[in-house]
């Protein structure tokens, strides 16, 4: 039985969290013996009487067969805090949540985020800045992260995805319960181009107590935080606030005194959040203008062990490309289809009649 099944389980189990998930971790190395274990060894790893007695219960109402097989036909994962696949960034604050689920799937990338959130009643003035915005960070390679709800949210998953970029999504409801509903057609764009993710197991709805540890998640995800419009009361600020707590950098768009949908970024501000005036100013913040070079760095890499091959093969004094053959032990046409595309990434120079040269000064020794 997948160990993941007692993460799901104890993750229904109320007043069980990051904390007490951890407690008992330490005690019964895996959660499968705490699962198992007796209400006395429960309280002798540090669980209170009443989680103890609602866990005994509980554990006889649970099939965990069950359970992860509906996990499965919804199409959802399910990632663990003590997995690899678990987002870096989110592992890095006091307290992670103990079960993500998901639909798509976390890569290395997702490292360079920023969160874009701010009023579900935008102006068009906070329009423009949130598409602008996600489609420069989504061109410059940073993954955009928002909470999927209507106005900035929507604006900033749509116009990264728009922009050919990556974008997670964060729920405040299970990961089958699409909120708001109109949102549904996105949420599969975002899956194919990004994640899907919550805290909350399938079946949950979207109700008010959800959102401020789904904002958590938010601010978690992230690297800085943009507050592009927000009243007094917006829960973008609950995000920006979280921000601060997990020593993320918080920036504001700043607007007109005279609008409410401003009086949120313009307070933060006054507070100490670095005012949004230009977006390059974004990327050098936070040491994230190298993220595109990044990317260019990682599609001009040999691609596989035949790049890698005529790479260390074709160095600084011109080959023959019948010698690169006999070299390699390579066809003609690996060879040939090879080199051509080598050209065009500029690893090597054609400087003659089926004659090749290294474009490099020969000293580097390339690794797949």
């Amino acid at each position: 039985m997948d160990d993941r099944r007692y993460w799901i389980g104890f993750d229904q189990i109320r007043g069980i969290g990051s904390v007490r998930t951890k407690m008992l971790l330490d005690y019964f190395g895996d959660l499968s013996e705490a699962w198992k274990s007796n209400p006395s060894s429960l309280r002798e790893a540090g669980l209170p009487e009443k989680i103890v007695n609602s866990f005994v219960k509980l554990r006889h109402e649970i099939d965990l067969e069950q359970e992860w097989n509906l996990i499965q036909q919804l199409g959802i994962s399910v990632v663990t805090f003590d997995q690899d696949n678990y987002p870096r960034l989110l592992q890095s604050i006091q307290h992670p949540p103990p079960v993500l689920y998901i639909k798509g799937s976390f890569i290395e990338e997702d490292d360079c985020s920023v969160a874009v959130v701010g009023t579900r009643k935008k102006t068009s003035y906070g329009k423009q800045v949130a598409s602008e915005l996600s489609r420069f960070l989504a061109t410059n390679g940073i993954t955009v992260v928002s909470g999927m709800a209507r106005g900035i949210d929507t604006i900033a998953h749509q116009s990264a995805l728009d922009a050919n970029g990556r974008t997670i999504a964060v729920f405040g409801s299970g990961l089958d319960v699409i909120y708001p509903p109109e949102n549904r057609g996105l949420a599969d764009n975002i899956k194919a181009h990004g994640v899907l993710v919550s805290e909350f197991y399938p079946g949950t709805q979207p109700e008010g107590v959800n959102f401020p540890p789904r904002n958590r998640i938010i601010s978690g995800l992230s690297k800085a935080v943009v507050v592009v419009e927000a009243d007094e009361k917006s829960g973008a600020l609950i995000t920006a606030k979280f921000a601060v707590e997990q020593s993320r950098e918080v920036f504001a768009v700043p607007g007109s005194i005279y609008a409410p949908r401003s009086r949120g970024t313009n307070r933060l501000i006054s507070d100490g959040a670095l005012p949004l005036l230009d977006f390059n100013e974004l990327l050098l913040a936070l040491n994230l203008e190298q993220s595109a070079e990044f990317r260019y760095v990682q599609n001009i890499l040999p691609k596989n062990d035949i790049e890698l091959l005529l790479l260390n093969t074709v160095r600084d004094e011109p080959l023959h490309i019948d010698d690169i053959k006999s070299i390699t032990g390579l066809s003609t046409d690996k060879v040939s289809a090879s080199l051509v595309m080598m050209e065009l990434k500029g690893f090597v120079r054609k400087v003659g009649n089926m004659m090749y040269q290294s474009v490099s000064d020969g000293s580097e020794n390339y690794e797949v």
